[in-house]
């Protein structure tokens, strides 16, 4: 009997589902031997299957991960027993907006732009797994940077973080300053 010959989309989806954890993309181009336009195409085609499963393909930091849809979170919750968080505040969910749409950023940033102590949603995020230290700025004190999480995107039901909704003028200009409305990745 001869064995079934699998598909490098196949493969990919097989390493990425025993993973558990987000695995880097160079990492993947080593286990599966391939180039990048390959492996860009492995992962259109496990995009298209997964969404017949009820999975989701999320990419962060050059990293990717099978995930639940998050239509079907109710139902796999229940399956687990889990019950559901609370619900995160509303300054939670400003440092969070902050954090997604300006990251790296730093506490006194975000202070800067809430205008309010911002380090109790910080360690909320944190706890739950939906910002982490990035890195340090370089400047005197080197504060840390935080940015978002795979576990962010799963949560929002994003693929990547260029899924995120475009803003109005005026809240980029709170953002990045009446100066930049252009916002991340334009400078």
């Amino acid at each position: 009997m001869t064995e079934p010959s699998f598909d490098l989309a196949a493969r990919l989806g097989a390493l990425l589902f025993v993973s558990g954890d987000p695995v880097e993309g160079v990492r993947l181009l080593e286990l599966l031997g391939c180039d990048e336009a390959t492996l860009d195409a492995a992962f259109e085609t496990l995009r298209g299957r997964c969404r017949g499963l009820g999975l989701v393909l999320v990419e962060h930091a050059g990293a990717y991960q099978l995930a639940t849809a998050p239509a079907l979170a109710e139902h796999v919750e229940a399956f687990l027993g889990v019950d559901r968080p609370a619900r995160l505040s509303a300054a939670a969910l400003e440092t969070l907006a902050i954090v997604a749409y300006r990251q790296p950023v730093t506490r006194a940033e975000i202070e800067a732009i809430r205008g309010v102590d911002s380090s109790a949603a910080l360690q909320t995020l944190v706890a739950r797994g939906l910002i982490e230290p990035v890195g340090r700025l370089p400047t005197a004190g080197q504060p840390i940077q935080y940015g978002t999480t795979p576990q962010f995107l799963q949560a929002f039901g994003l693929a990547s973080l260029e899924e995120l909704p475009e803003l109005p003028p005026e809240i980029q200009a709170a953002l990045w300053g009446a100066g930049d409305l252009a916002g991340p990745g334009s400078g």
